[in-house]
């Protein structure tokens, strides 16, 4: 198998496998400044037109394209994150998670491991005269978290909701519907239990239980 090292896309370094015609984009901090900026550790796929907050932190082979990214954010390893999806600042996106285009997370949001949104409320794989399906033929169904919520890890967020400030989605929860301000939602399908006492200094009393096993009392 051979490989080049060539000038591509804007970074540094960008290595080519002939064989598979892939091309691996490695990021090598090449300033005092970027590096400051963007702490960098192992291979990153990240195209020039993502859009990096200061102070952003990456984990080990990530992938993220056309998408925004605010201050203070860390994202885990084996995250990807498509065109036309925006994560906010102060965020914590958990290794394993996929956040489609169409999302938008504001800021101070925390999505725990392997967390899956949905954009696309019946998917097909090819139109009805048997051809792959385009961007065209189909189209982006959005999805909002907002300020403060937080996504249990596993949970699957579907199509078309908006997940109230403040919120705990619970592990494993399925999200069918808009979850209001300071809910609690557990289950498959995703039902409210209670709401989450939210103290002066941020923290929430009673919450451990919907974490755990993705079931709480009412």
């Amino acid at each position: 198998m051979e490989h080049t090292t060539e000038q591509a896309l804007g970074y540094p370094d960008s290595v080519t496998d002939h064989d598979s015609k892939l091309t691996l984009h490695v990021r090598i901090p090449t300033k005092e400044s970027e590096t400051n900026a963007a702490p960098i550790n192992g291979y990153l796929c990240i195209a020039p037109d993502v859009k990096v907050g200061s102070n952003v932190k990456f984990s080990k082979f990530v992938n993220l394209y056309g998408c925004e990214v605010g201050d203070d954010t860390k994202i885990g390893a084996f995250v990807e994150i498509q065109k036309n999806a925006k994560v906010g600042k102060r965020c914590k996106i958990s290794s394993h998670t996929f956040i489609c285009e169409g999302v938008t997370i504001e800021d101070e949001v925390f999505i725990g491991h392997n967390v899956t949104f949905v954009n696309d409320s019946f998917p097909r794989a090819a139109t009805a005269h048997g051809s792959l399906q385009t961007e065209a033929d189909w189209k982006v169904e959005t999805t909002l978290v907002k300020r403060g919520a937080s996504i249990g890890s596993g949970a699957t967020i579907l199509a078309n909701v908006v997940i109230g400030e403040q919120a705990l989605i619970g592990a494993g929860a399925v999200v069918t519907r808009d979850v209001p301000a300071n809910a609690i939602v557990v289950g498959n399908p995703g039902r409210v239990v209670r709401n989450a006492r939210i103290d002066h200094d941020g923290s929430r009393r009673n919450s451990q239980d919907a974490l755990r096993d993705g079931h709480a009392e009412p």
